[in-house]
């Protein structure tokens, strides 16, 4: 678990624009908050990820991502609740009520409830859902180690928060509601 004290400067380094590094299930990721245009940008850039691929939002429970669950039928809500909280990302419909510097070029968002502790105790006092992409330049592996995180970045982000990824063997699987077509397995 992490510390009270290393969740106020996360929650600090956000509220201030900032972008962060954090274990999940099976990789370090990099977070900010979905609403600051500057802030995602800026994650993009470390990352040299196209605006146009999107980004999934994470969260410590359902009700973060309210919302954007809340058009959806009663089946489709009850698939999500089946994998969550867990290493399960879904592309859900937005409906226009994002940014397009999350969701990109989709008319779905992606969408995931954590279950590794760090995620969402970091999701929890910040009080929504947070962009969630994995810790590592474009055509690099991802990161597994905080080691990692500051040699792919060094001193370009604004918080590491301590902790250990999951024992996830593979970042998350990312299904599709509406087709139930696995993305990435």
């Amino acid at each position: 678990m992490v510390s009270d004290l290393h969740l106020r400067a996360a929650v600090r380094a956000l509220a201030q624009g900032g972008v962060l590094a954090c274990p999940t299930e099976a990789v370090w990721g990099l977070s900010c908050d979905p609403d600051n245009p500057e802030a995602v940008s800026r994650l993009l850039e470390l990352k040299q990820r196209p605006l146009e691929k999107g980004l999934i939002l994470v969260a410590a429970s359902a009700a973060q991502l309210q919302p954007l669950l809340a058009p959806l039928t009663e089946a489709q809500r009850s698939k999500l609740s089946l994998s969550w909280p867990g290493p399960t990302t879904w592309l859900v419909p937005h409906g226009g009520r994002l940014p397009p510097w999350v969701h990109g070029d989709h008319d779905t968002v992606a969408l995931r409830v954590s279950a590794h502790p760090v995620v969402a105790a970091l999701c929890h006092a910040w009080g929504g859902p947070l962009v969630s992409t994995s810790a590592n330049p474009a055509g690099c592996k991802p990161a597994t180690t905080a080691f990692q995180v500051r040699r792919y970045f060094r001193q370009q982000l604004d918080y590491i928060v301590p902790g250990a990824v999951g024992t996830a063997a593979r970042p998350s699987v990312i299904r599709d509601l509406l087709t139930d077509r696995i993305i990435r397995s």
